[in-house]
């Protein structure tokens, strides 16, 4: 297999001063199976519901989002689509990079949301003081394969990273619905409502009484319900408004309006991969 590199030329600001022409690079590894079993993907050549992983590493370096809310967006053609509108606050801001020499791999850390010197302990103020970047709430990173022409305190814009079209993965935190029953939270059917029911929302039976006379892990339950981190994959971004400094991609995402949002470049995967 060839390899297969994505090249992005940006204009990126450099300590909030000076504009610098910078090249982001990302290059994928000659046989992109290599490791894949420490990142827990199929072996090489195995097949899940007929496809097959062709990558374990992030296709780029990304950045972090405020997810402001849902609304309708009016194709050129007349058609409408649902979209997320998520804005970017102050930050992603280059605070660190790792690379193989210093600490086994490498990997860009960005940071958002600049926040008050109080809010921060001092461990985290010598740390974004080292890099010169401004005191940020959220710091994340992106592992790559090489980060060539990356610095610390180097800005990223999202308009120089991802354009209109481009296919993108959102990470973020779903929303919290408490302790929930089976109903809910795993659309079990209820029982009749009628007269002498003794059984109308309730789970019912778990397990046989005598063998094997256990409860089998993993059994579907009342319990905690949302709260947790989820993944969208290849979501399409229709719109990038420069001037609200916000963009517009098709769908939903995880969380609720203000939340956290980690948008990465899609991953290449199974059939979608070009062929060499």
């Amino acid at each position: 297999m060839a390899i297969l590199s994505v090249s992005i030329s940006a204009t990126i600001p450099n300590s909030h001063i000076s504009r610098s022409n910078v090249s982001l690079k990302t290059s994928f590894l000659n046989n992109p199976l290599v490791n894949l079993k420490f990142f827990g993907a199929p072996a090489p050549n195995s097949k899940k519901n007929g496809m097959v992983v062709r990558m374990s590493y992030e296709a780029g370096v990304g950045v972090m989002g405020t997810k402001l809310g849902m609304m309708s967006f009016f194709e050129p053609n007349g058609k409408v689509v649902p979209v997320t509108v998520v804005g970017f606050k102050e930050g992603n801001i280059v605070t660190q990079v790792k690379t193989e020499a210093t600490d086994g791999y490498n990997a860009v850390q960005v940071g958002y949301r600049r926040v008050r010197d109080r809010k921060l302990t001092k461990p985290e103020m010598g740390h974004l003081q080292k890099a010169g970047a401004i005191p940020m709430r959220h710091l994340q990173e992106f592992r790559l394969v090489s980060v060539d022409g990356f610095e610390a305190n180097q800005g990223l814009v999202f308009d120089d990273l991802f354009k209109e079209g481009d296919l993108v993965d959102v990470a973020g935190t779903t929303i919290g619905k408490g302790f929930q029953g089976g109903i809910k939270r795993h659309h079990f059917k209820r029982g009749p409502m009628t007269h002498g029911s003794k059984s109308h929302r309730a789970l019912g039976s778990i397990g046989a009484g005598t063998t094997p006379g256990h409860v089998y892990k993993g059994k579907k339950m009342p319990g905690r319900m949302g709260g947790t981190k989820r993944k969208i994959r290849k979501l399409k971004i229709v719109k990038v408004d420069n001037d609200l400094n916000v963009v517009m991609i098709k769908g939903a995402v995880p969380g609720k309006p203000g939340n956290l949002l980690r948008i990465t470049p899609a991953k290449i995967v199974g059939k979608n991969i070009p062929k060499s």
